[in-house]
C-alpha cells in the first residue's frame, strides 16, 4: 500500500537523477518500476482477515479498549487486558470466511516465510509481463532499427527462475527482507533494508529486548524543548532539559490518578482524557518526533494548565467512522464486504506475528509478566506498549501450515551469540541496512543500563547484529532519532541509497549520515530554511523525503 500511495517519491530516490528523456544520459543510468504489495491478509490483500462481523462491531471493541485502558494504566491492567484479548483471539483464529476447509484455514498460511515465496512470484510474474511490453514497444518502434530493438529485448528478456529481487522494506519489511534473503540469497541483487527487526529475536525470542533506546529518545524531547525556548516549545519550563523532563513525569503521574473529564463541544461528545491517551500519543512521538514532539508539546502544556479540551479534540478526531457501507448491509455479516481492509492491520499483523513466534503464543500470565517487567525496566516510556504487542498472542489457536524452523545453537561467551542454519547467509550481492542512532524498537545497537556501554558483539541488536549474519552486507547511520530513517529526512541518506541502487556500491564503513531537520528546533520555518540552501536536484529529494516523512509513522510488530 505505501507503494501505491508514495511511489512516485520512492522512485525520485532509486531513479538516476537524470531525466530519462535527457538526450544526455549515461546507458548506465537506471530507471525503476514500483511494486508494493500488502502481506497476506492486510490492507488491500484478498481475502483479509476478519476478527469482526462489520466495521460496528469492530468500532465499539476498539473503544472499550480505549475506555478500559492499556497494560499499566491500572491494577487489574493485566487481568482485563489478558481476557479481552484472549475472547479477541480465540476466535479471530479460526474464524475464517475464506474457507470450510480446516486444513485450508487462511490464519494457517500468514507467516512470513509464505510472503516471502509470495515475493519471488511477484518477481516472475513482472519479469513475464516486462518481457511482454517490451514486445509491445519493439513493434511499434521497430523503425528505429533491428540493432536497437534487439538490445532493447534482451535487456528486457524474462530469466524464468532467476528474475532478481530489487527490495527496499521498511521495519517489518526488513524482516521480511531477510527471511527472503535466508530463503532465496541466490535472487538478491539489491536490499534497502531501513529500521531494522532482528529476525533471531523475533521468531525465537532469544536476546535482550529492543527498546532501551526509546527513553534516549524522550530524554531528547527535553534537550530539544529547551534548545527550542517558549516560542517552539510550549512545554518549555526554565530549569534546563532535565527539568522539562521531570515536569513530564510529574504530570504523567497526576492523569494516572486522576483523569480529566472534559464536557462535549459544539464538534464532538464529551470524553474522559486518560493516562492510556497519553501513553498514546507519545508512543506516536517516540517513533516520529520531528512531527508529533510539537504536537506532544503543545498538549502536554495544555493539560499542565488544566486544560483538556484540545487533548480530547486530538482524541476524538482519531475516532474512525463506523458506518457499514450499502455493500456490507445488503450482503450481511462476516461477509467480504464488510471487511474493514484499511483498518485491519492491527489484527492481521497480531496473526502474522503470532504464526511466525510461536513461543508467543504458550506464554501464561505468570511468563507474561516476567517479560512485562523486563520490558519496563528497559524502558517506561515504551515498555508497557510493547507488552501490549506481547500479549496480542493471548489465545492464539492457528498454527503455521510451513512455519520456520531454523536449526540454531547458542554459546554465551561476553554476550556473544553464534547462529547457524538458514539465520543468515551470504547473498549474491550484498544489502544494506540502514539505522537512525536512535530507534525505540529496532535500535542500532543494543544499550546496557547506564552507563550506557553499548555491546557490538554479535549479542547486540538489531542493525549491527543482521550485518554480521549477511556476511559483506553494508551499514548506513542516520544522525537521528525515531523509527526507520522515515522518522526525518537525510538528502545524504537517500543519495547513498540512490547510489547503491544505481550502482550496486555500499556506503563506505562508518558512514554517518546527518538528518536536515531537528525536532522542534528552529520550527516552523525550517524546512522552508533548509530546502532553499539546497541545488535543485537535491532540493527535489528534500522534497521526496518529506512527503515520506509526512505520511506518519510506521509501526512494526
Amino acid at each position: 500500500m505505501q507503494a501505491f500511495v508514495s511511489g512516485r517519491n520512492l522512485q525520485l530516490i532509486v531513479d538516476a537523477e537524470r531525466d530519462p528523456r535527457d538526450p544526455g544520459g549515461e546507458a548506465i543510468d537506471k530507471y525503476f518500476d514500483i511494486i508494493g504489495f500488502d502481506p497476506r491478509g492486510v490492507g488491500s490483500t484478498t481475502p483479509p482477515v476478519m476478527c469482526f462481523p462489520d466495521p460496528v462491531s469492530q468500532r465499539n471493541w476498539e473503544l472499550q479498549v480505549s475506555v478500559e485502558g492499556m497494560l499499566g494504566s491500572g491494577s487489574d491492567s493485566l487481568l482485563r487486558n489478558w481476557q479481552r484479548t484472549e475472547a479477541l483471539n480465540s476466535g479471530c483464529s479460526v474464524w475464517d470466511m475464506s474457507s470450510t476447509d480446516s486444513d485450508e484455514q487462511m490464519m494457517s498460511f500468514l507467516n512470513t516465510p509464505l510472503v516471502a515465496r509470495d515475493m519471488l512470484t511477484i518477481i516472475e510474474r513482472h519479469g513475464e509481463w516486462r518481457e511482454k511490453e517490451a514486445r509491445k514497444v519493439a513493434k511499434v518502434h521497430a523503425c528505429h532499427g533491428a540493432d536497437d530493438a534487439s538490445t532493447m529485448l534482451e535487456r528486457t528478456r524474462w530469466r524464468r527462475g532467476e528474475e532478481p529481487l530489487l527490495y527496499w522494506g521498511r521495519s517489518y519489511g526488513t524482516l521480511l527482507g531477510t527471511t527472503f534473503a535466508s530463503l532465496y540469497p541466490d535472487r538478491v541483487t539489491r536490499a534497502v533494508l531501513d529500521g531494522v527487526v532482528d529476525m533471531i529475536k523475533y521468531y525465537q525470542g532469544i536476546g535482550p529486548n529492543p527498546i532501551n533506546d526509546a527513553d534516549a529518545i524522550f530524554e531528547r524531547f527535553g534537550h530539544y524543548c529547551n534548545q527550542a525556548g517558549p516560542d517552539s516549545c510550549p512545554f518549555y519550563i526554565d530549569g534546563g532539559a532535565d527539568a522539562i523532563k521531570h515536569a513530564y513525569w510529574d504530570l504523567e503521574q497526576q492523569i494516572l490518578n486522576f483523569s480529566f473529564p472534559v464536557m462535549a463541544s459544539a464538534n464532538r461528545g464529551p470524553e474522559v482524557v486518560t493516562w492510556t491517551d497519553i501513553k498514546a500519543i507519545q508512543r506516536v512521538a517516540i517513533y516520529q518526533p520531528l512531527l508529533a514532539f510539537p504536537i506532544l508539546a503543545d498538549r502536554m502544556s495544555e493539560l499542565a494548565k488544566g486544560n483538556a479540551v484540545p487533548m480530547a479534540d486530538f482524541k476524538h478526531g482519531s475516532h474512525l467512522s463506523a458506518c457499514p457501507s450499502n455493500e456490507c448491509s445488503r450482503a450481511g455479516p462476516w461477509s467480504p464486504a464488510c471487511a474493514t481492509s484499511q483498518d485491519n492491520m492491527l489484527y492481521a499483523m497480531s496473526g502474522i506475528m503470532c504464526s511466525d513466534a510461536e513461543f508467543m503464543t504458550t506464554l501464561n500470565q505468570q511468563q507474561f509478566q516476567a517479560n512485562w517487567a523486563s520490558l519496563i525496566s528497559d524502558s517506561g516510556s515504551l515498555g508497557d506498549y510493547w507488552a501490549q504487542l506481547h500479549l496480542s498472542c493471548v489465545g492464539w489457536k492457528a498454527k503455521p501450515k510451513y512455519p520456520f524452523k531454523g536449526k540454531y545453537h547458542r554459546e554465551r561467551f561476553d554476550f556473544s551469540l553464534t547462529v547457524s542454519g538458514p539465520w543468515g547467509t551470504t547473498t549474491a550481492h550484498p544489502m544494506l541496512f540502514v539505522s537512525n542512532t536512535l530507534d525505540p524498537v529496532t535500535p542500532l545497537y543494543r544499550y546496557l543500563p547506564l552507563p550506557f556501554k553499548i555491546i557490538t558483539s554479535a549479542h547486540s541488536i538489531s542493525a549491527k547484529h543482521m550485518t554480521q549474519l549477511f556476511p559483506g552486507s553494508g551499514l548506513l547511520q542516520q544522525e537521528s532519532e525515531g523509527h526507520t530513517t522515515l522518522a526525518a529526512p537525510s538528502v545524504c541518506v537517500a543519495k547513498a541509497i540512490r547510489h547503491y541502487f544505481q550502482t550496486g556500491d555500499l556506503p563506505d564503513v562508518g558512514t554517518l549520515c546527518q538528518a536536515d531537520l531537528k525536532p522542534l528546533v528552529g520550527a516552523p520555518n525550517e524546512v522552508e530554511a533548509v530546502s532553499s540552501k539546497l541545488s535543485p536536484a537535491d532540493r527535489k529529494l528534500f522534497g521526496a523525503l518529506m512527503a515520506e516523512v509526512r505520511q506518519g509513522p510506521v509501526f512494526p510488530v
